[in-house]
């Protein structure tokens, strides 16, 4: 089959990969459209700590059933689905109390296992969703972002009439601030480029530039006491610690940005005591994917609409694209053209 492969860092090529086929408990998918997520960027760029080269990235997968392996029920070929990429051992604690996306042995389809930037990927039976025929395959490809941000606002256990404030505009934050909005929230959300600030002010957010008086805008719309909940999106260190500083006491934090690892986190200690706050992370998504197709079958998720649609055999000339002109894409999604 015909594959998108990541052969080094900054080297992409279209080229032959192994067709699979579906073992016990698998099916055949083939793809209709891969969504191209900062976590596929990071590892053409070779700033992601688990690649393994080479690999077929795309974890944000919709598609059509092709075959199904042995004991699986419930599918047939035709099937419109959608991947949920995070696999769990299925053994160890995490995976034991219910929370496979932390497992300590996790494998992401994508990273780990060969992904969606092929003509044909398998996934375990029991992380294939089907989805409704109103959806695109373009739009599908978004529910596996939109769990994300479903996953943040579960962590932060956030309320209807809440006020939130979400820090980074990139596709995961404007996830984020449409999950929240579809919950009731009141939401701010924060970016240094305008053109984020503009496609989540168009989603209905306040919006508020990252800049030197970034700090004093949000203590004084929040009467000096901060916001009760921050949502933390950039992978920016310096970020975090701006959420310490400015969440009401009380509040509760969730970091969804990846730090690059071994990048501390400086945190004035008497915080924790004297604010009483609460700081979750929050990881991919677990079980998110049916309320994620809900979202978005309901009209209720608009982001995508900023989708910038390419064929998947320009991969290679996309990806260079993107990483020399990041602002240039807010969010692209590879199609095979089957």
């Amino acid at each position: 089959m015909r594959a998108t492969i990541i052969e080094a860092p900054h080297r992409m090529k279209v080229g032959a990969w192994d067709t699979p086929e579906p073992l016990q408990d698998e099916v055949l998918i083939s793809v209709r459209a891969a969504g191209i997520c900062a976590g596929d960027l990071y590892f053409y760029t070779g700033k992601n700590p688990y690649a393994i080269y080479p690999q077929v990235c795309g974890h944000e997968i919709a598609g059509v059933v092709a075959d199904i392996g042995k004991g699986v029920t419930g599918y047939k070929p035709g099937d419109r689905v959608v991947v949920e990429p995070y696999v769990g051992c299925g053994i160890c604690y995490p995976c034991r109390i219910g929370r496979p996306n932390c497992c300590a042995r996790l494998e992401i389809i994508g990273v780990h296992r060969a992904g969606g930037y092929a003509e044909y990927l398998v996934a375990p039976a029991v992380k294939v969703h089907k989805f409704p025929d109103n959806l695109s395959f373009t739009l599908a490809s978004f529910v596996e972002p939109i769990g994300i941000g479903v996953q943040a606002c579960r962590r932060a256990a956030l309320r209807p009439d809440e006020s939130v404030l979400v820090l980074g505009c990139g596709p995961i934050g404007l996830s984020i601030v449409e999950v929240a909005r579809a919950q009731g929230a009141r939401v701010t959300a924060v970016d240094m480029l305008q053109s984020r600030l503009d496609a989540a002010a168009k989603l209905g957010a306040k919006v508020v530039r990252a800049d030197e008086k970034f700090r004093q805008t949000i203590l004084e719309e929040t009467r000096g006491e901060g916001p009760p909940i921050i949502i933390e999106a950039t992978g920016n260190p310096q970020a975090v610690e701006e959420a310490v500083d400015l969440v009401a006491s009380g509040g509760r934090i969730v970091i969804v940005g990846l730090i690059k690892e071994g990048v501390g986190v400086k945190l004035p200690g008497l915080n924790f005591t004297r604010k009483e706050m609460t700081i979750l992370g929050s990881r991919g998504s677990e079980k998110c994917f049916p309320e994620s197709i809900e979202l978005l079958a309901g009209g209720k998720i608009t982001y995508p609409q900023f989708a910038t649609e390419y064929s998947m055999w320009d991969g290679p000339r996309v990806f260079d694209d993107i990483t020399k002109n990041p602002g240039s894409v807010h969010k692209g999604v590879l199609l095979t053209g089957n």
